[in-house]
């Protein structure tokens, strides 16, 4: 069993909107043969609450607006670390960065086929990374001026 091309086509249209609000490292996964639950996991991350927050609101506009289809839940929303929407056919996962290192989803489903994204999508990874570093120089350069 595979993911339908609806799942597919909301998948892309989620990862789409995802890197168009800058979320790093999307990936998403053809989960269909191992859970019955639904077809796909796409996953997303970014490096603050207020860009997790602006990632799933686009994506839930996007996915309305476009394919006409809405969440049939919506979980984390009041932290912003981690939110979940449950598509039924997909399920989308943005996490803070933190988090998406912590619990570091893409082991547990690395078995499954990778689905193909948008090259937006696609570019965005290494991102959260690169991000890290950035930051980890910006605050080593912070302490030392303040000493």
């Amino acid at each position: 069993m595979t993911a339908t091309d609806r799942s597919i086509g909301l998948i892309k249209t989620a990862a789409q909107a995802a890197a168009d609000k800058l979320a790093h490292d999307i990936i998403a996964y053809d989960v269909s043969d191992v859970l019955s639950i639904t077809d796909a996991f796409l996953l997303a991350s970014a490096p603050n609450d207020r860009q997790v927050k602006s990632i799933v609101d686009e994506i839930e506009e996007r996915l309305n607006k476009e394919l006409g289809t809405k969440p049939v839940r919506r979980e984390g929303d009041r932290e912003a670390r981690w939110v979940l929407l449950d598509y039924v056919d997909i399920v989308v996962h943005v996490q803070h960065s933190e988090e998406r290192v912590f619990y570091a989803l893409e082991r547990l489903w690395k078995d499954c086929p990778e689905i193909d994204l948008p090259a937006d999508a696609k570019a965005t990874r290494g991102k959260g990374a690169e991000h890290a570093k950035f930051q980890d120089a910006e605050d080593a350069a912070e302490l030392g001026g303040l000493r």
